[in-house]
């Protein structure tokens, strides 16, 4: 992949956990060193669920890039910049939009998914349903040779593959690019519940927690529910902690707790201590320089009106070279 353009994007609707940081954003900082890489704030994105409390886009935008920054993305190694700042992105998915037939959109697993899963706002908007239009915009307007996923999200990049083909072929012109999917080995990580990590399911831990935040929320980790007393011996393959003692706890101490929790020879509580100061011994620097960059906030905004600007210019060429193949320009 040496050479190639990445593209990939995070919406602001809301603080970053450590979901986000290892399904996503670890992988970013790595690839950012070797690879021609675009990461952008989906902040249009975000109405889909923010539309009625769009005035909270531009708080956590900022929380975004403090999250990014202080988590080693290198602005002189990548590309950072604002979706809803380039106007390239909105014409061209309306653009798209036209030629998409609903049936494709209305197959999109995650449609209905969401609209079943959160119940607190109206998903049946045509924004939502559209969102994989603008998602293939923010994809091909930089021309992106691949998109980092889990691969719980090939799917929708195959959708996106399909609108390439479909306006390159009835435009005779290959304009875009079919962009591969650069498959993310995401680790499993639950949050506090033993549900999937999330901000909307209150229970996450967040990069911008305190220290005594996180240690509160992984003392209240659900653990293996068959130990209902100290005695009782426990799995560790079926308990919500220990996906996060393999991120972050040493393989000797893994090995001794996998050993002394099947025996019954150690408590959930003296379990989640381990992982509590783990945790925060890998977590400090990044606390420490999250601090700094957020006292900063002129730096952060001219890194992302830099980034913005380089940005604007390569979705403005290739909007130009669409609306020349469709001769209308």
């Amino acid at each position: 992949m040496s050479g190639k353009r990445i593209l990939s994007g995070m919406q602001p609707s809301g603080q970053l956990h450590l979901g986000n940081y290892h399904g996503a954003l670890k992988n970013w900082v790595t690839m950012q060193s070797s690879l021609d890489c675009f990461f952008f704030i989906a902040d249009l994105h975000s109405l889909t669920t923010l539309y009625q409390d769009p005035q909270l886009i531009k708080k956590y935008s900022f929380e975004v890039a403090v999250d990014w920054l202080s988590s080693g993305l290198d602005p002189e190694k990548c590309t950072l910049f604002v979706q809803s700042a380039i106007p390239e992105h909105a014409e061209l998915h309306l653009i798209l939009s036209m030629m998409v037939p609903v049936p494709w959109l209305e197959r999109n697993p995650t449609y209905k998914e969401k609209q079943d899963e959160v119940k607190n706002i109206d998903m049946s908007s045509y924004g939502f349903l559209g969102y994989p239009v603008l998602q293939t915009a923010d994809i091909v307007l930089y021309k992106a040779n691949a998109v980092p996923v889990g691969i719980d999200q090939v799917p929708h990049l195959e959708l996106s593959r399909e609108i390439i083909r479909r306006f390159n072929k009835l435009y005779k012109k290959k304009v875009f690019i079919e962009p591969e999917a650069e498959i993310s080995d995401v680790p499993k990580l639950n949050g506090i519940d033993g549900r999937k990590m999330s901000k909307s399911y209150n229970n996450a831990i967040f990069l911008s927690d305190s220290e005594k935040n996180i240690t509160k929320k992984v003392m209240s980790m659900l653990t293996d529910p068959s130990r209902g007393r100290r005695t009782d011996p426990g799995d560790p393959d079926v308990c919500n902690l220990f996906p996060m003692h393999k991120i972050y706890s040493p393989v000797e101490m893994q090995k001794e707790i996998i050993s002394a929790c099947k025996k019954a020879e150690i408590g959930c509580g003296d379990c989640k201590q381990k992982l509590a100061d783990n945790l925060l011994k890998s977590m400090l620097p990044k606390m420490e320089k999250r601090r700094n960059v957020a006292a900063k906030p002129k730096e952060v905004y001219e890194i992302l009106r830099a980034g913005t600007e380089k940005a604007r210019g390569v979705a403005q060429a290739t909007l130009s070279e669409a609306k020349t193949a469709m001769k209308i320009i």
